[in-house]
């Protein structure tokens, strides 16, 4: 008889050997307590995905992620990008995006870059040539959408952080936000 392991299975067995940290238990049910909210949050997270090709929109979504520190997000779209054919050498290589250019198109960087400066507002306002950049890129209807989809995976990494979701336990495509 083959059994397969699950992301929780591992972590529970390392957990009783010693070898990891137990995980910890989610501090609020979001899409229980606020269900119009939530509801409301996967309209637009719909809504802004429109015109914008997917494995770009996960390299978004892990990006601004990462900088949150959301480990949930980061667990369901690095799934997700893989799922969508993303490698996971460019999954990787994005926290150090920077130094290793070579892996991204100038269309990706010119969203990671815009990404970062709508992640990160406590540095200033969106630079000029940070905007500019994106603008020749991305046609003005992507460039909308492209800036709700930062805009509402900032969101999500917010709700995901404060209610302190486990990552792990996602399977690619049951949820979409």
């Amino acid at each position: 008889m083959t059994t397969t392991n699950t992301t929780a299975d591992t972590a529970a067995k390392a957990t009783t050997n010693g070898t990891h940290a137990p995980e910890h238990t989610p501090r609020l049910a979001m899409m229980e307590l606020a269900p119009d909210v939530y509801k409301a949050m996967v309209k637009l997270d719909q809504a802004s995905r429109r015109h914008l090709d997917p494995v770009l929109l996960e390299l978004v979504k892990i990006r601004a992620s990462q900088i949150n520190h959301c480990a949930f997000c980061l667990d369901m779209h690095s799934k997700d990008a893989l799922a969508a054919g993303e490698s996971v050498e460019r999954i990787v290589q994005l926290s150090a995006w920077d130094e290793s250019r070579h892996f991204y198109t100038e269309k990706e960087i010119a969203a990671l870059e815009l990404t970062e400066a709508v992640t990160v507002l406590t540095d200033g306002f969106v630079p000029d040539e940070v905007y500019e950049k994106a603008a020749k890129h991305f046609e003005e209807t992507e460039l909308a959408h492209l800036v709700a989809a930062i805009t509402v995976i900032n969101a999500w990494n917010r709700f995901g952080v404060t209610a302190r979701l486990a990552p792990g336990h996602y399977t690619p495509g049951s949820l979409k936000h």
